[in-house]
């Protein structure tokens, strides 16, 4: 009697090990698949494998967004497709670990689970990795579940009804209840620090679109400092005052600029053949600006440009009167910045002419402005 129980216990004992055997075979082109599966056109792919350092047997939930991927043993690994944009990920169950990143489009994303310790409630590391340290780490990894979607890239073999499952944990272990679907509210994790996003952009730290009010003063010096004024030979002192001027412009996350400005200056002239011989003149160019800002670092952005507009130049003192012309500049200058100011140096030439044809005034002149920028 005794021997016919031995017999029949090796009999189911060979009988489940058989069973074991072809559940664990079946799984093997989809388990391939999964390893090197690459994302759906217009979706991204997240694998999230599980590598302790030191082997624990506990098993910790996986949640992507609102979906419960399934439960990761060591050397295990799950993957899901998602839609480009925000993703969460949480890790655990009633100690939660938990992971936030942009998702781009036609990417892969691989992070990494490290159970440290704990039993029966785990606690775990989380973190993004590289693709390749994640596919050799999925290589040594056994798919245990995600989204089908995911390998459509390659024809997949016909599926067996039977779905095999992971190995139950060992004897000793007290099974750890599976987590709900959350909702889409992050949950904190307990004594973790909160992870740092990695946000995709699509231009260079320091270099988002802006807007700018500029105003600025300094020194300007007119070119031409001895020619007719209304038909009087005039001497102009060349030496401007009162120099300012205000600039309004969009920068582009790109490094362009474009705007308008404003820039004022005087000169004091003398005409020793008017009634009263000594004058004012005072120049208002309105000038529409194109820049270029080249990012020699996160603080400091020479730039070159050029402008064209009206110069407008208005007389009192021995002469009345006003006249107006074509206006042209070029730009050259430094801007540091100190978001959300900045500091602003610029050296301007511009040319203008003032007045009917065979009468005109040349207004223009150079000279050197600083000032103070704010970003918005």
């Amino acid at each position: 009697m005794i021997q016919l129980r031995v017999c029949r216990s090796m009999r189911a004992a060979l009988l489940l090990t058989a069973l074991c055997g072809s559940l664990s075979a079946l799984p093997a082109h989809a388990q391939e698949d999964a390893r090197r599966a690459t994302p759906p056109p217009g979706k991204a792919l997240v694998f999230v494998f599980r590598n302790d350092r030191v082997p624990l047997a506990a098993q910790v939930p996986v949640v992507v967004n609102t979906e419960l991927l399934g439960e990761l043993a060591n050397g295990t690994f799950v993957m899901a497709t998602v839609s480009p944009g925000n993703t969460y990920l949480r890790i655990g169950d009633r100690v939660l670990s938990t992971l936030y990143f942009v998702a781009a489009a036609n990417q892969s994303y691989f992070v990494r689970v490290d159970a440290t310790y704990g039993l029966p409630l785990v606690r775990t590391d989380v973190q993004l990795v590289s693709e390749t340290e994640g596919r050799r780490s999925l290589e040594q990894s056994r798919y245990v579940g995600g989204a089908p979607s995911a390998v459509a890239a390659a024809p997949r073999p016909p599926q067996p009804s039977v779905t095999p499952a992971p190995p139950p944990p060992p004897p000793i272990v007290a099974p750890v209840p599976s987590a709900p679907p959350p909702s889409v509210a992050l949950v904190p994790a307990a004594a973790q620090p909160a992870p740092e996003p990695v946000v995709s952009a699509p231009t260079e730290p320091g270099r988002e679109s802006a807007f700018a009010l500029i105003a600025s003063a300094g020194t300007f010096k007119m070119a031409n400092g001895t020619q007719a004024v209304a038909g009087l030979p005039s001497t102009y002192d060349t030496t401007s005052k009162s120099v300012f001027g205000i600039e309004a412009e969009w920068r582009s996350g790109l490094g362009f600029a474009v705007g308008g400005e404003v820039f004022s200056y005087k000169n004091d002239l003398v005409s020793p053949t008017a009634a009263n011989p000594n004058a004012q003149q005072e120049v208002l160019a309105f000038m529409v600006n194109g820049k270029y800002y080249f990012r020699a670092a996160s603080w400091f952005y020479p730039f070159v440009g050029a402008g064209i507009g009206v110069a407008s130049a208005t007389y009192s003192g021995g002469f009345t009167g006003s006249s107006t012309g074509l206006a042209y500049q070029g730009l050259a200058g430094m801007e540091f910045r100190f978001k959300p100011v900045g500091v602003y140096l610029q050296y301007k030439n511009l040319s203008a002419k003032t007045g009917d044809s065979g009468k005109e005034v040349k207004v223009g002149g150079s000279g050197f402005l600083a000032g103070i920028s704010i970003s918005f």
